[in-house]
């Protein structure tokens, strides 16, 4: 079944989106979702203003936080017609070595929609139904929601979920994240949600003051201290509050240099660090702390499908809030909301949603 769609092209680095009709059509496996909302992620913004490669060649449309209805399917995906769904933002194979030895996310074969096949900025879009994540309407409506504004889940949340849940966050753990926008925000939830208590550091104090409504304890400027001076005052809130000083969860969630030298310049003995956010820049660090401090890195690289249906219950249920933290915008106005996002213009997630 072929289905008339149109999605918006990067056809150059900078250049604005262009509009394309195309037929979607799923293959034996694949599906078509109509597309309900696609979130405009940083990933996105590398991509399109930094010179951050897509593995699919250009022209190609961005986008990999995407709900939505399944409105086709091919063989052996029938199942899915009708469902309203969570695209994941990695889709491993299921299949390989890899994938069956519980490595989804380093799954060589993987599909992004948005780098590796054609993504969400579109009315329709093919994946694969392997890996979907449903999304019970009831309870969404229950909960106050729309199936636009859980397109981030596919990412901004999943995302921050992964790394909290792979760095072993229990309850009496001091987590502590760096970099509180659109993915570092929803950390702080997550980590609350798993019994931490959190400590928020950014530079905008706009954002510092929404996650203390929503999961931070303590919340630092890290503008207007130096790296010392945050380690003396995170250190100093633990001891009052009977937190330990040892084994701290660091998520840097910023995406920048600074962010990352802050958060290992946190470390302590026992600490884990986990690097959620990305950016092109290189930083000078002294491996040998990790060695001293008896501490690990991680990296994080999307959610494994499996986990989604768990991390939507937390939005569902109410332990995590996304509804003051996005805001939709009509698809057609693609160009001026990426534009927005990159000077800072738009604080919130921006949700585009097809007309």
């Amino acid at each position: 079944m072929k289905i008339e769609a149109h999605r918006w092209l990067m056809t150059a680095a900078g250049a604005p989106f262009e509009r394309q009709p195309f037929a979607a059509e799923p293959g034996a496996g694949e599906v078509v979702v109509a597309v309900a909302g696609c979130g405009v992620c940083h990933t996105d913004l590398g991509y399109f203003y930094d010179g951050v490669r897509t593995k699919h060649p250009l022209p190609l449309a961005l986008g990999h936080e995407i709900s939505g209805h399944v409105v086709a399917a091919g063989e052996g995906a029938t199942a899915w017609l009708g469902r309203a769904v969570i695209v994941p933002a990695v889709l491993p194979c299921g299949e390989c070595d890899l994938c069956r030895r519980g490595l989804a996310t380093i799954c060589r074969a993987q599909k992004m929609p948005g780098n590796d096949i054609q993504g969400g900025f579109a009315s329709h879009i093919v994946v694969p139904a392997r890996g979907l994540c449903p999304v019970d309407e009831d309870r969404l409506a229950g909960a106050g929601l729309t199936l636009p504004q859980v397109s981030i889940v596919a990412d901004a949340l999943t995302t921050p979920y992964q790394a909290v849940r792979r760095a072993g966050v229990a309850p009496g753990d001091l987590a502590v994240v760096v970099g509180v926008g659109g993915v570092g925000g929803y950390c702080v939830q997550v980590a609350r949600a798993f019994g931490a208590t959190v400590v928020a550091i950014d530079v905008d104090d706009a954002k510092l003051a929404a996650i203390a409504q929503h999961g931070a304890a303590l919340t630092l400027n890290g503008r207007s201290l130096d790296a010392k001076a945050i380690k003396a005052a995170v250190l100093d809130f633990a001891s009052k509050n009977g937190l330990r000083g040892t084994e701290w969860k660091i998520f840097e969630c910023s995406g920048s240099a600074p962010g990352q030298l802050t958060a290992y310049s946190l470390l302590v003995h026992g600490a884990t660090l986990s690097v959620v956010g990305f950016t092109m820049d290189k930083v000078e660090l002294r491996l040998s702390n990790l060695m001293a401090f008896d501490a690990r890195a991680l990296g994080n690289w999307g959610c494994p499908p499996e986990f989604y249906p768990a991390a939507l219950d937390l939005v569902l249920d109410g332990r995590v809030q996304i509804q003051p933290f996005v805001e939709q915008h009509p698809l057609e106005d693609i160009n001026r909301v990426f534009e927005a996002v990159h000077h800072r213009e738009i604080a919130k997630r921006a949700v585009m949603v097809p007309a």
